[in-house]
């Protein structure tokens, strides 16, 4: 049997990375996407250059997503099963407070670069359907939207509705389509800060706020069971379940509780 394969973009750290372990010791071979050429070597150098192809790729540019799915599938043998749509890059603060620079950079990459990937990947996973799998990175910011993170808050919902309209679109294909919803992750994303008008980290933030940050190990996981059970989302972490169930269960004390943490917010300011 052909050894199966799969495309990753952001693969150069955090999410992609662990994603990309996890797949290359269930012996996969694994297709580094990113513009980081550092970071796509030191993540090749810890699951072994022999498990996997390296692609220079800005999400943003449709036709370099043609080019490198190109260049993966002939490295894999003339074949990619899954597409984990992956990169993307964190915006926060308030709305008035984003330039138009950060907010178009966020859109572009985060939303603009889900769809384009998609577009790319699917005549690769027609070939190898029905079982192949389009994974795209949502968030919990895509169950319920939070105050300070209206731009993130946007790009993750329209990852969710991109998930859910090509799970309806893909089906008769036989290609699953599937979303992870993790919160708040230990990546070096938590160590950026959330926009031009602010030196705190996000990892302060979160801290602060006595959220829970989860191991970076657990999406990986969830991406792996994502490609092989049926289920169309899946939250990682405390947090992001919490959210899930408290937004179906409990939209009003949601609502509330999202009100007043605004209003701390403004105190604190």
């Amino acid at each position: 049997m052909a050894r199966k394969s799969i495309f990753i973009t952001g693969g150069g750290s955090g999410i992609g990375r662990a994603i990309a372990q996890k797949f290359a010791a269930e012996g996969w071979f694994v297709g580094l996407g990113d513009i980081s050429d550092s970071g796509m070597a030191e993540t090749a150098r810890l699951i072994g250059a022999e498990n996997c192809s390296i692609h220079h790729l800005d999400v943003r540019d449709r036709a370099a997503w043609d080019a490198a799915l190109e260049a993966f599938s002939q490295a894999a043998g003339g074949r990619i099963d899954v597409l984990a749509n992956n990169a993307g890059i964190p915006i926060g603060g308030s709305l008035v407070e984003n330039s138009e620079d950060e907010i178009t950079r966020c859109l572009d990459i985060n939303l603009k670069g889900v769809l384009f990937g998609a577009q790319a990947a699917f005549p690769h996973l027609r070939k190898t359907a029905p079982g192949s799998c389009l994974l795209n990175t949502a968030s919990a910011a895509g169950i319920y939207g939070s105050p300070g993170g209206s731009v993130y808050c946007a790009t993750k919902f329209g990852v969710r509705g991109i998930t859910e309209s090509l799970d309806g679109e893909w089906a008769g294909f036989g290609i699953n389509v599937r979303s992870l919803m993790p919160s708040f992750i230990d990546t070096p994303l938590l160590d950026m800060v959330p926009n031009a008008g602010t030196n705190e980290h996000i990892r302060n933030r979160v801290q602060a706020s006595g959220l829970e940050i989860t191991p970076v190990e657990k999406v990986a996981e969830a991406a792996w069971r994502a490609v092989h059970e049926d289920q169309l989302h899946w939250p990682v972490g405390k947090t992001a379940k919490r959210i899930k169930f408290a937004a179906r269960w409990m939209p009003g004390r949601v609502r509330k509780q999202s009100r007043d943490r605004a209003n701390m917010q403004l105190l604190g300011d």
